[in-house]
This record gives C-alpha cells, sequence and structure tokens, in this order.
C-alpha cells in the first residue's frame, strides 16, 4: 500500500514537497495536496500587480494545471487537524495520513492594528495589491508611509522594495515632487543578517529622498487626524499608507494544540515536531529562518528527501542547512540579491550582490523555472 502523505497548504513548501514526492516515488506514494485557493501566485507578483506591472489574472498558476504522478490536489477549506491521529477535517470530508506535513503559513490580523482596515491600504494579500493599483493612481500629493505593523513577517525586503517602487511610480506621473514618503521598520536596519544589503538600500532611501524610520512598528492609524501611531506613541502624518499587517499562525493551526508563541516549533534540523510523522514547514513553523518562499522550499526538500528514505530505505538527508536567497528591486529596473545563512553559524550572515543586469534575469529565471518545474508551464 503507497505511503499516505497530507500536505496542508500549495505555497512554495507544498509544491516543492509533493513535486519531490512525485519525482522520486511517483505511484509509491500517495499524496495529497489541500488548500482553500484555486491558485498559486508569487509574493513578488504582487508588486507587479500593485504598480501596474502585470495584470491579476497573468500572475495567477491555477492548482487546476497540476498533473504529478502520485499527487492529488483537494480545493478544500481545512477545518480541524489532529496531529496525534494524523487526521484532518475539512468543510468537504475527512483525511487519515500516515505523513503529516503542514504547509499553511501564515495569515493576517489586520484587526491587531487598529485603524488599518478602516484607513489604509495593506499590499500583502492579491487582493490587496488589486486595491492599491486603483488607488495608487488618484494619488497626486501628500505624505505617503510605508509601514510595518509587526514582526516577524514575510519577505523581510518587500517593505523596502515598495517604497522605493513607490517612488518610481510617483516619478513616472510626474507627481514625486508633490509628494513625501517615508518608510518604517522595526528593525534598526532595513536586513539586519547583511550590513552591506542594508547600507546600499539606506543610500538608495537618501538619494530618492525617502525618510527611512527604524526599530519602530505601526501600532494603530487614527484617521480622524491622519497620523500614523508607531509603538513608541511618537506620530507621523499621513495621507497614504501602505502597510505590512501583522502576521500569525491560521487559526486552525493555532486550535490544533501544535503551536508555541503563535507558531509551529519544529526541529531545526529535520522539521520535525513534537507530534511523530508530522512535520512543519515555512512561514507556519518557528526554525530560526526569515519566512520568505525560498526557506519553505529548502525545508521541503528535507522533509522530502525524509520521505523518500523512508520508503527506498536510503539514507536520512542532511539537516536543513537554514540558507537562502532573496531578490530586491532597487528601482529604475534594478535588482540586487542578498545571500543569507541562518543556521551556519552562531548569527546570521548575509551576503550582498549589488544590482546588474544579471541579477535581473536571474530573478526571472527564478520564477519561470519553478513556473516550470510545479505547474508544467
Amino acid at each position: 500500500m503507497p505511503l499516505r502523505v497530507l500536505v496542508l497548504g500549495a505555497g512554495f513548501g507544498g509544491l516543492e514537497l509533493t513535486t519531490m514526492l512525485s519525482e522520486a516515488l511517483g505511484d509509491e506514494v500517495e499524496a495529497t495536496l489541500i488548500d482553500k485557493s484555486d491558485a498559486f501566485v508569487f509574493g513578488y507578483a504582487k508588486l507587479d500587480v500593485m504598480f501596474g506591472r502585470a495584470e491579476p489574472a497573468a500572475v495567477r498558476l491555477p492548482y487546476a494545471d497540476l498533473a504529478k504522478p502520485g499527487v492529488r490536489f483537494v480545493k478544500e477549506t481545512i477545518t480541524a487537524i489532529d496531529p496525534e491521529a494524523r487526521r484532518v477535517t475539512t468543510d468537504g470530508g475527512s483525511y487519515d495520513a500516515d505523513v503529516l506535513v503542514v504547509a499553511l503559513g501564515a495569515d493576517y490580523a489586520y484587526d491587531a492594528t487598529p485603524g488599518l482596515t478602516e484607513h489604509g491600504n495593506e499590499f500583502y494579500s492579491v487582493a490587496g495589491a488589486e486595491r492599491l493599483a486603483q488607488v495608487l493612481p488618484t494619488f497626486m500629493s501628500g505624505r505617503a508611509v510605508v509601514g510595518v505593523c509587526g514582526a516577524p513577517f514575510k519577505c523581510p525586503p518587500a517593505p523596502s522594495e515598495t517604497a522605493l517602487l513607490l517612488h518610481d511610480h510617483l516619478t513616472a506621473r510626474g507627481v514625486r515632487d508633490a509628494c513625501e514618503i517615508a518608510f518604517v521598520v522595526p528593525f534598526g536596519t532595513p536586513v539586519p543578517p547583511s550590513p552591506d544589503t542594508s547600507r546600499a538600500l539606506v543610500a538608495a532611501f537618501a538619494e530618492r529622498g525617502i525618510e527611512l524610520v527604524t526599530g519602530r512598528r505601526v501600532r494603530a492609524l487614527d484617521g480622524a487626524r491622519g497620523t500614523v501611531v508607531l509603538d513608541d506613541e511618537s506620530e507621523l502624518p499621513y495621507d497614504l499608507f501602505l502597510g505590512v499587517p501583522r502576521h500569525r499562525a491560521p487559526d486552525v493551526v493555532l486550535a490544533s494544540g501544535m503551536a508555541v508563541d503563535g507558531y509551529v516549533p519544529v526541529d531545526s534540523q529535520t522539521l520535525a515536531t513534537r507530534f511523530p510523522d508530522v512535520y512543519a514547514v515555512g512561514d507556519v513553523a518557528t526554525v530560526g529562518v526569515p519566512k520568505a518562499g525560498v526557506f519553505a522550499e529548502g525545508a521541503a526538500r528535507v522533509v522530502a528527501e525524509a520521505i523518500v528514505a523512508r520508503v527506498r530505505g536510503g539514507e536520512e538527508p542532511a539537516p536543513y542547512a537554514g540558507r537562502g536567497s532573496c531578490y530586491i528591486e532597487f528601482g529604475a529596473g534594478q535588482v540586487g540579491r542578498v545571500d543569507v545563512d541562518f543556521l551556519g553559524g552562531p548569527k546570521p550572515t548575509g551576503t550582498f550582490q549589488p544590482p546588474s543586469d544579471a541579477l535581473v534575469a536571474e530573478k526571472r529565471h527564478f520564477g519561470a523555472s519553478r513556473r516550470a518545474r510545479w505547474f508544467g508551464t
């Protein structure tokens, strides 16, 4: 009887995991991939939508296009997880597994920041990016604030990219001189593991007249007074707010008893939880790496290799390395890269690759290669 592997969440982690199982085991595994959405969207594609560089339909990769031996995709909403029994209930039925992998990512706690929904905009969801694509062309003058409402948050360079791309957008429309841009980030520098990357971003902000406020998070928006309230009770005036909402594990994960301090703790080498044959990868897990797709993908590979070894009787995989690379848009069509290592030494380290045409092409290949690998397009 094939090994039953149940994968919850079809993001970077779930897609890479099921692809590897299909490639290595084919019909020797019975993998079920469950997600409530009907399509995958790369995180960076939300910036393309927000700034009018791509239509929403063009960045959607339908899960209906998944066709891999040994893998079945199910579009259902998960309503309960029993990690001890490895049983999952959805709005369409229930599933039992020999191996359960939770890769449900992080949800957004909009209500955790008073005024965000009523008086601001967020750009971390596809719907939020689509709304801002309609709002940004109407912004003619005033002060725009790009603000982070809490840490940790997905793709740490993304808010910096947004501030720089907003500068480009306003410049192209001929209204930049009538606008101010401020960027609020809870870290002491934009990318703490890489001083060189942070220095390059700080220089880019200075060149473009973007105010940088570090070591602060956005606590609330006061729409009546048009102010952003920071966590030290200081305030910034704003006319347009573009926010990174606070993150949290999905409610169904919190209700399962798997989470500690908001996320699922795992062994940093194997991604195993405290429940036998239950793993967690990606943004839902606490493993000491950023919440970014490339790290979820790397963690998924370790779990996939462990499952393959279990079926085939091979050696256990090497431990999760905690390394990854993130591309960073610097505006004006420039793309840089930061290579970070979070688990290989006493503290995280990062190496900066300055913007270049080669990195523009490399980022394009990054997306194209995964579209081809996961969706066959």
